[in-house]
């Protein structure tokens, strides 16, 4: 019964990620920003970050780089959310009687997938991003837009540059989407036949809070990672900053200390928090809509 939906799957999956992105991309624009700070330069919040957004750009400097995430979502989102309901459903039939680690299991591995087919979009949504602290500094931007970005990364840094930060990429999806994905499942199950809630939009709160929290806490380390050796271009001598992600790692530890690598912690969650929540409420409504069962 699982597999003549999943077109129908996929469309009410990007429907819903774009719902979600557009909601929570200004918290997600501060992150970035803030995980590109290093502790070298004068301390700073997220509070700090997003006063100066709102200073220097406005209201819609809070969207730099939002059509290459939305375009992302198109990929990333149904490959692993489909994904790991197939998966589900071809491991025992169902998620009533899959066990959490099998589920966790399962859910990195759709998330690894998803992550690695996307990665080309979050490569450009963060370099966009980043394009902003440029423009406050008085300099061009180095994009003027995605398909700009494309082909100027291409040209620059090879087809594979589209793929820079792809390993970091992977290990924060893996553990994003085992946290995110096994969390809310499981809790969600749990809350249902424990009479704490109906399939409602309480129990998809409730599920989505928790499935936040421990995402955040698995791969907050491994976005740090991942966002800095993705912004970083060739220097023109051929250079760069991090080699690869252990060195990337090792540096970050060495330089700032060990905490650095939760960098960004709490606008993390708080826009995985309300991420989450917006995608999975809308998700679980338009597959009720759709006379689909609930996930």
């Amino acid at each position: 019964h699982q597999q003549p939906k999943t077109h129908t799957k996929i469309l009410l999956t990007s429907l819903s990620a774009m719902v979600a992105e557009i909601a929570t991309f200004p918290i997600d624009l501060t992150k970035t920003r803030l995980q590109l700070h290093s502790s070298t330069t004068k301390p700073t919040s997220a509070f700090v970050v997003a006063s100066e957004i709102i200073r220097q750009q406005g209201p819609l400097g809070f969207y730099q780089g939002l059509s290459p995430a939305i375009l992302r979502h198109l990929f990333y989102t149904p490959i692993r959310i489909v994904g790991y309901e197939n998966l589900r459903y071809l491991v025992v039939g169902g998620g009533d009687l899959v066990s959490l680690s099998t589920k966790a299991l399962l859910g990195g591995l759709s998330g690894v997938i998803a992550q690695v087919v996307a990665s080309p979009a979050d490569l450009v949504k963060v370099r966009m991003q980043a394009d902003g602290r440029i423009v406050n500094q008085g300099l061009q931007p180095r994009y003027s837009g995605p398909l700009d970005a494309f082909s100027k990364i291409i040209k620059a840094e090879g087809f594979g540059g589209l793929w820079k930060g792809v390993f970091p990429n992977i290990q924060r999806a893996f553990l994003v989407n085992m946290g995110e994905l096994a969390c809310y499942d499981h809790a969600k199950r749990f809350i249902i036949q424990n009479h704490i809630s109906a399939d409602n939009i309480y129990a998809h709160t409730l599920a989505s809070i928790m499935s936040g929290l421990s995402a955040t806490a698995l791969s907050c380390p491994a976005d740090v990672v991942k966002t800095r050796m993705m912004n970083q271009a060739a220097s023109k001598d051929g250079k760069a900053v991090y080699q690869s992600s252990y060195d990337c790692l090792v540096k970050t530890v060495r330089m700032e200390g060990l905490k650095a690598l939760w960098k960004g912690f709490f606008p993390t969650w708080s826009r995985l928090g309300p991420w989450q929540f917006v995608f999975w409420v809308t998700y679980e409504k338009f597959r009720h809509a759709a006379g689909l069962s609930s996930f």
